[in-house]
Formats: C-alpha cells, structure tokens, sequence
C-alpha cells in the first residue's frame, strides 16, 4: 500500500510539478489587496472582509467554473480568521444553539459557537451509532459529494436543541443540496433552523431553492465563471455579495 501511494505521488508531481505545488499552497495564506482582472486560468484570488485576497482553486465543471474551498485543508491561522468573520457576521441573528454540518462545516462551527458566546455545540454525523434512530436520519448529498449518504442526528442531542433557536453552519453553499438536508434534519428533531451561516457563498445557484423564510449569511462569496479565450471570466451578478455583511460594498472582481 505504501508503494502505490508513493507511485501514485511520483506520477503526479512529474505530469505537472507547478500544478501540484501550487496545490498544496491554496488556503494557506492571505494574499495582500489587490485585483486582477483575468481571465483566470487555474486560481481566482476571493476577496475578503478586511480586503485581503485567499487565493482558491479554480474547478473546471464544463460550461460553468467555480472556485473552491476545502476548509479541513486551510491552515489553521487561515480557518480561525474565517471563523471570526463568520461569527461576527452571524451575530445578531439571535441564535442560541449552532449545528455544524458534517464534514467541513465542523471546522467553522466551534469557532462560531464560541465567537458568540456558547458553551458548546451540535454535531450531526454520517456514522450512524448503535443508539441513533431511523426517524432522526435524512437522505443527502453535495456538489462535490455527489453520491446519496445518510445524515444522523445523536437523540441524546435533543434536549440541547429543544426551544433553541439554531443557527445551521456549513463551509460552501453551492447548490444548496446539503444545507437543505441540514434542514430537514432539524425539522425531524422538531425545530427550524433561523438561519444558515456559510464561510463562502459560491455562486448562486442554490438561491431558487432556498427556503424565503431562512437568511443566509457569508464571510465572503465567489462568483460562477464562463469560459473564454484564455481562461474563466466572472459571470456578472453571480457573486452573492449581498449576504456577507462585512464585506461593506466591496467587490468580486
């Protein structure tokens, strides 16, 4: 096993060396302000809240690109900066409990939970434990997991989710298939989440779907790109930059 992993590095790095190292340094690190005007060919730097740029990788869907966020692969420094945008940015939605999706929404969660003041928090999961219940599951699936799973909820959670209102936190919303399940999840343990925190709105597909009566919020938003010569360009009005209010009026480009 340890031959074919070290094979399958080799490979890797000697089809493209540049590829593979600048992979490994996505999420690492702010980069200073500054825009660039494109097209973007492999990365697009994302603005943030404080006017700095996290440079993601940019993910090749065919007729659409979006960038990407892996937040269980950012460095620490890189997380725990997201999660006070997101804690800020969620303050005054009145939440008593947070609810971190699995898998990457359970990084931001704990640091949004303690950025408002709370003693803890809760973690749905996509193991299900001898004591769990059927009733307390819910089919799901994401745009880069697009495989059906089942999400569970412990029912020795309950208690600290009776008469809360929750705050539901995730990483991206990209289609929105996963923060839906989230929701129906809780609605299954008998309550509706307020609203949905994210670290990165990613385009706007999922807005169609989305519930009217559920605010999101986001620490930054990304757009959806179209294909030309040369590379991605942004397509216009598809960076929901509307639902991060910290970024005060700044721009995606």
């Amino acid at each position: 096993m340890g031959r074919s992993v070290a094979a399958l590095r080799r490979r890797c790095h000697a089809a493209s060396p540049a590829a593979t190292d600048r992979a490994m340094e996505f999420w690492q690190g702010f980069a200073a302000p500054g825009a660039e005007d494109g097209p973007f060919t492999d990365h697009y730097p994302a603005p943030m809240p404080d006017g700095s740029r996290l440079v993601l990788p940019l993910r090749d869907y065919g007729d659409v690109a979006v960038a990407g966020f892996i937040a269980n692969q950012a460095a620490i420094a890189v997380a725990r900066r997201i999660g006070g945008w997101m804690g800020d940015a969620a303050r005054d939605l009145g939440a008593d409990v947070v609810v971190g999706l699995p898998t990457l929404g359970q990084v931001f969660a704990p640091l949004v939970a303690e950025a408002l003041g709370h003693a803890n928090w809760v973690a749905p999961g996509w193991s299900r434990k001898r004591w769990y219940e059927d009733a307390l599951s819910v089919a799901a699936s994401s745009s880069t997991a697009p495989g059906e799973r089942r999400l569970w909820l412990d029912p020795r959670l309950l208690p600290r989710l009776a008469g809360r209102r929750a705050l539901l936190v995730d990483d991206v919303i990209s289609t929105g298939s996963s923060a839906l399940a989230g929701v129906a999840l809780l609605e299954r343990a008998g309550l509706r989440p307020a609203a949905l925190m994210v670290a990165m709105a990613q385009g706007d597909r999922w807005r169609a779907d989305w519930p009217a009566d559920m605010p999101v919020r986001a620490a930054f938003a990304t757009p959806l790109f179209t294909r030309v010569p040369g590379g991605w360009m942004p397509r216009p009005g598809t960076a929901p930059i509307d639902l991060c209010p910290l970024m005060h009026g700044k721009t995606t480009a």
